[in-house]
């Protein structure tokens, strides 16, 4: 099985959190990076959308919902007919 790729992070939790994850990762004999990650894939998984979230500033979203409210939009068909497609 490939390895698979790891960035190490720095997170600060509390210590009541922390010694949970440290018993947890006892009794499952995992270290507590491999049960906060898990936790964040499930937490991800459960939370953010399936077709993916986007990830903009308020400006950007504010352009962008100007352009929906104002710009006509076209079917694809018919724009790669005028095209020459």
């Amino acid at each position: 099985m490939p390895k698979t790729k790891m960035k190490r992070v720095n997170i600060i939790i509390e210590d009541a959190l922390y010694e949970k994850a440290r018993a947890v990762a006892f009794v499952r004999r995992q270290s507590i990076s491999e049960v906060i990650r898990k936790a964040l894939r499930e937490w991800m998984t459960k939370h953010i959308d399936k077709k993916s979230e986007l990830v903009i500033s308020e400006k950007e979203e504010k352009r962008l919902l100007k352009i929906l409210a104002t710009e006509e939009f076209v079917p694809l068909e018919e724009v790669k007919k005028s095209l020459g497609l």
